[in-house]
């Protein structure tokens, strides 16, 4: 069982996939997508639909799971991230994966075993948990937790 998590954002957005044998966890492979601010909002949503694709494709996920998204004291930044993330959930489903929608407290409580633990805290036990992982930014990390949450939350459904 390959899980693929996402943490989404419009200018980096953090994958990571992870697999699941005999109850195990282990580390598959981590990746940020990048996009320019400077590029038309629609160049950029392009930009990850084809990545998160390729992604799919070369990795093979049975299950995805992406963050869910918060407002922020922006609402045009917070519209546009949800853009992203509507990208990025049909861009799986396109690629006939079901995806699993998580608040970043539930990642945090089900990584850390605190709802409001710091970045650190994650990447450290991310690290614990997938002792192999080579994630090269927090949105990897991020991304991995995500996937790590939705395994725990698949085990109790």
């Amino acid at each position: 069982m390959r899980i693929i998590g996402i943490d989404p954002g419009l200018t980096k957005t953090g994958v990571g996939i992870i697999e699941i044998k005999n109850n195990s966890l282990f580390f598959v492979a981590s990746e940020t997508i990048y996009s320019s601010p400077s590029d038309p909002l629609a160049q950029r949503l392009q930009h990850f639909h084809q990545n998160i694709v390729e992604i799919v494709k070369k990795y093979r996920p049975d299950e995805a799971a992406i963050e869910e998204t918060f407002v922020n004291k922006n609402p045009v930044s917070s519209l546009k991230l949800g853009h992203a993330r509507g990208v990025l959930i049909l861009s799986l489903g396109l690629c006939g994966l079901k995806v699993a929608e998580y608040p970043s407290t539930s990642v945090k409580k089900a990584v850390v075993g605190v709802g409001r633990a710091e970045k650190e805290q994650v990447q450290m036990m991310v690290k614990v948990l997938l002792p192999k992982a080579d994630f090269k930014t927090e949105d990897e990390a991020d991304a991995l937790a995500i996937a790590i949450c939705h395994h725990n939350n698949r085990r109790i459904d």
